[in-house]
């Protein structure tokens, strides 16, 4: 991994304990300019897309190519061996019966469409088997909500007043955390 791509290892971690104090911190921080690295929370939050100021997926147009793809694959298969590979009269049928296709087309339709994007979510978050994730605090699993601020290559006096204003936005302890080198692959 070369010094351009490789992951940061000095993180400062702020944790809250309310969810609510939680997204008033994150827009106050936002508001000040302060780039948040991660944001971990133990549940879904309403709203935390929009208080991080995060743009919608496009998982859903990447689904809709798989699901074209799929019905493409179905459509042009089964017209190819009703036409050319095995041709049969069925009682006076025609050679190309499009409606009889409609079920295993919707079927490899679902199938492309449900198995691409499942793929494509696993690898766009790097969640392959073998991966093991960087846990900046247990508690973030049960009852903590944690801001990760990338602490790589800030100032002392940067990352001090990182912790003050999180301090002053509700946090209940924020604290330094360092991972050695390569931790994961």
């Amino acid at each position: 991994m070369s010094a351009t791509t490789a992951r940061p290892n000095k993180f400062v971690v702020g944790l809250w304990d309310h969810e609510e104090v939680y997204l008033h911190a994150i827009e106050h921080i936002r508001a000040k300019g302060i780039e948040i690295y991660d944001s971990i929370t133990p549940f879904p939050v309403h709203g935390l897309e929009d208080a991080l100021g995060y743009k919608e997926s496009r998982l859903h147009t990447a689904g809709f190519f798989f699901g074209a793809t799929g019905t493409t694959l179905a459509l042009t298969f089964m017209t190819w061996v009703m036409t050319t590979n095995y041709p049969i009269n069925f009682g006076g049928k025609p050679n190309w019966p499009l409606p009889s296709f409609i079920p295993i087309t919707f079927e490899l339709t679902v199938l492309f469409s449900a198995w691409g994007m499942t793929l494509t979510y696993l690898v766009r978050n790097k969640l392959w088997p073998g991966r093991v994730p960087r846990i900046y605090d247990k508690r973030t699993t049960d009852d903590r909500f944690a801001l990760v601020f990338d602490a790589e290559k800030l100032s002392d006096t940067q990352i001090s007043d990182i912790k003050g204003l999180c301090t002053k936005e509700g946090a209940v302890e924020v604290k330094d955390k360092v991972f050695a080198g390569h931790d994961e692959l």
